[in-house]
């Protein structure tokens, strides 16, 4: 074993031992059990959240926020919306729309590449047993990724290429944008809704975005480690009233903010209230991540179900892109020939 894979090794059973246990609260809550006698997840779910992945440095390693901090950070957000949801005043001019604030967010103002009547991100901190998360991201303490190894490659950089499978795996209609299929499983600006549908052998989960299903065994173990699949290879098992899902073998196109095809990703389902499920994570990749790091989310139930995400139908971008290159490519070249036409 190399000195790095056993630094590695090492960090993570220190990791895992430092890891938060899944909140149960004053009173652990059990939940109710299917036909088959396994803990019931089933239901349409939401983890829309303000919180942020990564926390904001001012913090330091408080993941706790107080009460007055949580309150103007909930009410900036609901104000936001209000300017957002806003109609476009009829006396703004061209020239002010053309220049009119997108928002903190870059996204939700007047001439912004998404109003805000697509986004759906919540306007709602995660709330773990009355506790306000400053991050989802737990562990490393400071709330922040662990530092990227050298020989890692960097993340994917979308749009930057002649070649269509070059373009990231959202604009292809591939995959779901970020990581909302996951694992792991984190929220967006929009579409932030799963439904978990339980059988004896096997628990699928229905993602809004992109209408991804992940499927999650319960019997058997891991594919070959040459089978490569998106959003990995996971298989479950219980223990107690929590669900642990261990996903090996994902596609190097999928890997979290440039994350290797060697990532493996844990898992904790639990129920910790009739309308409350927490999802926790962790996420091991020695090829890219100097150490694992762990996060938690709040899922909260929602009425309605989850509607199919269209996602080819509409997607005008990928060809819109490619031909808009091509446009320029062909210009460039008439641009020369005149030119040379005109030197002779």
């Amino acid at each position: 074993m190399s000195l790095r894979a056993l630094a590695f090794a090492v960090s993570t059973v220190a990791w895992l031992a430092a890891a938060p246990t899944l909140a149960q609260g004053p009173k652990a809550y059990h939940a109710p059990r299917t036909a088959y006698g396994q803990p019931d997840l089933q239901g349409v779910w939401t983890n829309a959240t303000i919180t942020p992945l990564t926390r904001d440095a001012k913090y330091g390693e408080r993941n706790v926020l107080t009460k007055a901090e949580a309150d103007a950070a909930e009410a900036a957000t609901r104000a936001q919306v209000a300017r957002a949801d806003a109609p476009t005043p009829a006396t703004l001019k061209v020239t002010e729309l053309k220049n009119a604030d997108c928002g903190p967010d870059g996204i939700s103002g007047f001439n912004c590449g998404y109003n805000q009547g697509w986004k759906d991100p919540g306007t709602r901190l995660i709330d773990i047993n009355g506790e306000k998360r400053a991050s989802i991201i737990t562990s490393p303490a400071n709330g922040q990724l662990p530092p990227r190894i050298a020989s890692a490659a960097g993340p994917r950089r979308a749009g930057r290429t002649d070649n269509p499978e070059g373009f990231s795996l959202g604009e292809r209609c591939l995959l779901s944008f970020g990581s909302s299929a996951g694992p792991p499983m984190l929220p967006l600006m929009y579409n932030n809704t799963y439904q978990i549908v339980q059988s004896k052998d096997e628990i699928a989960i229905d993602v809004e975005m992109v209408h991804d299903v992940r499927h999650i065994h319960l019997t058997g173990g891991h594919l070959p480690a040459s089978m490569k699949v998106w959003m990995g290879d996971s298989v479950g098992h219980w223990e107690g009233d929590t669900l642990v899902v261990e996903t090996t073998n994902m596609r190097p196109e999928q890997g979290l903010r440039g994350g290797s095809p060697n990532q493996k990703v844990i898992e904790k389902f639990r129920r910790i209230g009739p309308n409350s499920l927490s999802y926790q994570f962790t996420v091991s990749d020695p090829d890219t991540y100097a150490a694992p790091f762990s996060g938690e989310v709040q899922m909260r139930t929602t009425k309605g179900q989850v509607y199919e995400y269209a996602c080819h139908e509409g997607n005008y971008a990928l060809t819109g892109m490619l031909a808009g290159a091509r446009a320029e490519e062909k210009k460039q070249a008439e641009a020369g020939g005149a030119a040379k036409s005109g030197g002779e």
